[in-house]
């Protein structure tokens, strides 16, 4: 990662990333949710959490009691389900909501016969890490 502006902290991601805006640049928050994902840390959650499929928003939501803690955007094509972003309340980072996240969507995807498209560079960098989740990456 190369600094590409100093004042406003973003960083020069390379462009197979598969970052959507095609600029291959990273905001702090998208940093910080990699990290996490590529860390070697459990992928057991600092908090509980359950993912709902919010078919009307196009989101899994990561909800905690009454609480949205994060959640992934999505797209569905037939039997494609295209991942734009990858989000995490500031308030619940650092506690593996992130990992937790998703290999709970990945899982859910697998369970009902879909493939992924993956344009958000935190799952990407996540499946990157996880062999048993390559198999979902449905071919150009």
């Amino acid at each position: 990662m190369t600094m590409t502006d100093g004042a406003s902290g973003d960083f020069e991601y390379p462009d197979e990333a598969g970052y959507p805006d095609g600029t291959g640049t990273l905001t702090e928050t998208q940093r910080v949710l990699i990290d996490e994902v590529t860390s070697n840390a459990p992928a057991q959650p600092g908090i509980d959490f359950f993912v709902v499929k919010n078919e009307e928003s196009q989101t899994y939501d990561a909800v905690s009691g009454d609480t949205l803690v994060g959640g992934i955007t999505y797209a569905r094509h037939g039997d494609v389900v295209t991942v734009i972003a990858t989000s995490v309340f500031p308030e619940f980072r650092g506690q593996g909501v992130a990992t937790a996240l998703i290999q709970r969507v990945l899982d859910q995807i697998r369970d009902e016969g879909m493939r992924v498209k993956v344009e958000c560079p935190i799952v990407k960098s996540f499946i990157e890490q996880h062999a048993e989740y390559r198999d979902l990456v449905a071919e150009d």
